[in-house]
């Protein structure tokens, strides 16, 4: 038995001595090593190592919460007290509870979400400088955020007073540049990055430094754009952030607190019908994917949206219990969400579809309103004409509202981006509005 399912055990033995009804508990420890360079000199080099208890007690339908980063014994007992005299002291919440016996992940599947690599202080700093140094010899970048090259791995205990106890093991790699090009007196910046579960997939510093370059080269020489309504392109990259409205919009609590834009949508259309939104949570070696939620209940493929229909909100067992329905297992979110593909192509064939309008690369800003659907965010990319990219653009605003816009999709590509927990192509919305130069 791991030290930690020790203290997982122990947790268990505390709880149990002060008769509550129910408990849940999650204990969990991380560690990893992070560097970041720029210019060619290390700017930091951290070496992480973290442990957290989280507990929820029950005493009838009165919930007490506590945590603590510290596992000794003292306190475990400390926090659990916490949580116990909380609970006597709040109000009586009748949504309360845990989620039913028989829906809890008895059996969990292996997803081989678990490969730790053994990174030194003197590889992860090679690595860094590699990737900026690549990036910095290209023609017109000028200057440099760094370079960043991380390693996590960690490990939870999920259990409750149902007798469940649940692990999970999970490992993160990413590497990570950011650049500055210039030309004149104009100055761009981008980045690119990787992101995997093993090492073996991460990108190599080359790739990676040479892409940021190129990314921040063709955004020199901008020009402005007439505010006008168009069609808009976003990128695979941008993509993942629209949808992530929406499937917040779905969310449970946005629904019983009555505060999103698609409330009561059940059964409404709200994409086009060639369009559906999956959770694929048990997809082995994948970003995003998990076997059971925080509430410990066992995930499974589900639709949240089939033929553009709503089929189901993303609900804990507390806001399906607030909208008298089933929990969906999405205590934590949507885990490893697939959006469909409805383009045979990718980003370039459907910049020749659009024909003409804005393919948009990147947004700044957070002018989103969950509740009304009201959608303004700044905006650059490129403008196309004839089915081909004619010169990079800046200083706009794109806005409109996120109901019609979600509808106004005529093609989403399939130029996947693995790295986003939402896997969605490049996405062609028929128009927007662009607030440029009057």
């Amino acid at each position: 038995m791991s030290a930690l399912e020790q203290t997982t055990q122990l947790a268990i033995d505390l709880i149990k001595k002060q008769q509550a009804t129910d408990f849940e508990i999650s204990v969990a420890e991380s560690s990893g090593v992070s560097t970041n360079v720029r210019l060619g000199e290390v700017e930091t080099l951290q070496y992480h190592l973290d442990t957290s208890f989280d507990i929820n007690v029950y005493f009838g339908q009165n919930k007490g919460q506590a945590s603590s980063v510290d596992l000794s014994e003292q306190s475990l007992q400390k926090a659990i007290e916490s949580a116990c005299l909380i609970a006597k002291y709040t109000q009586e919440d009748p949504f309360n509870g845990l989620a039913p016996k028989e829906r809890m992940a008895w059996d969990v599947p292996e997803l081989d979400l678990y490969h730790p690599w053994d990174l030194d202080a003197k590889h992860s700093i090679e690595l860094a400088k590699e990737c900026e140094a690549i990036a910095l010899d290209q023609a017109e970048i000028d200057n440099s955020d760094g370079a960043e090259l991380s390693s996590f791995e960690g490990t939870s205990f999920y259990a409750n007073s149902n007798g469940l106890i649940v692990k999970a093991r999970s490992t993160r790699h990413s590497l990570h540049c950011s650049l500055i090009a210039k030309r004149g007196v104009e100055m761009q910046t981008a980045y690119d990055y990787s992101s995997v579960l093993d090492a073996k997939d991460l990108l190599s510093a080359k790739q990676i430094g040479l892409s940021a370059a190129e990314l921040a080269q063709q955004k020199l020489g901008s020009q402005h754009l007439a505010s006008q309504k168009c069609p808009v392109i976003f990128t695979s990259k941008q993509s993942s952030g629209l949808f992530s409205q929406l499937l917040s919009a779905l969310g449970g609590s946005r629904q019983y607190k009555k505060t999103s834009f698609l409330q009561d949508s059940l059964g409404t259309i709200v994409l086009p019908e060639s369009m559906n939104i999956y959770e694929d949570p048990l997809q082995p070696k994948t970003l995003g994917a998990r076997a059971f939620d925080q509430d410990g209940v066992a995930k499974q493929k589900q639709f949240f949206i089939e033929n553009g229909r709503v089929e189901s909100y993303i609900m804990s067992q507390y806001s399906a219990n607030q909208l008298g329905l089933e929990t969906t297992a999405n205590s934590g979110g949507a885990s490893n969400c697939q959006v469909s593909t409805t383009f045979d192509g990718v980003l370039d064939d459907l910049i020749k579809e659009m024909h003409k309008g804005l393919l948009v690369t990147d947004l700044m800003g957070h002018g989103i309103n969950v509740t009304t659907g009201d959608y303004s965010r700044g905006a650059q990319g490129f403008w196309v004409e004839n089915g081909q990219i004619q010169y990079p653009i800046s200083g706009i605003t794109i806005a409109g509202n996120l109901k019609t816009m979600l509808n106004n999709i005529t093609a989403v590509a399939s130029d996947i981006d693995p790295r986003s927990n939402i896997k969605v192509g490049s996405t062609l919305i028929s128009e927007m509005t662009i607030a440029g130069e009057a």
